[in-house]
């Protein structure tokens, strides 16, 4: 294994860990201080919001979730030991971002019993930083191989 390579991936792995480390402290903050905080006039606000929901708020949730989520993170990590043996930098560091934000807000489901949003987007969404990390990992795979005009990986 090249030094490039562990330099890099070392890099991005801390990256990774400050990504989710402020996830944890936003969270920590939202369910501290509960009420919504206007960032840009009623446009953008920070607070606490239960999801209690999958991505998107889509209406499942339990105990079967929990367990298809710690399901998808396991093939994930199988996904990203064979990247990894591979060297490859970029499809490492895309699964690796899903893991971590799948992971941080997997252990909001087990502690909570919901997953602690705090983002508040007017028209669109309340989310996290977990769930920016998941949807920009999985826009980045989906982009990359459509200009690839690969199907998977």
């Amino acid at each position: 294994m090249s030094f490039q390579f562990k330099k890099k991936m070392a890099f991005i792995l801390s990256m990774a860990i400050f990504f989710v480390a402020i996830d944890r402290f936003l969270k920590s903050m939202a369910l501290f201080y509960g009420n919504n905080l206007s960032l840009t006039d009623n446009i953008f606000k920070f607070g606490l919001a239960k999801n209690y929901n999958i991505a998107f708020s889509f209406p499942i949730s339990g105990t079967t979730l929990n367990i298809v989520i710690a399901l998808i993170i396991l093939l994930l990590v199988l996904i990203l030991i064979n990247f990894f043996k591979k060297q490859d930098v970029k499809n490492t560091s895309l699964i690796l971002f899903l893991i971590a934000g799948a992971a941080s807000n997997l252990y909001d489901r087990l502690k909570y019993g919901y997953v602690i949003d705090y983002f508040d987007l007017k028209y669109f969404t309340v989310f996290n930083l977990a769930d920016a990390m998941i949807t920009g990992g999985v826009l980045v795979i989906i982009l990359i191989n459509l200009r690839h005009k690969k199907y998977g990986f």
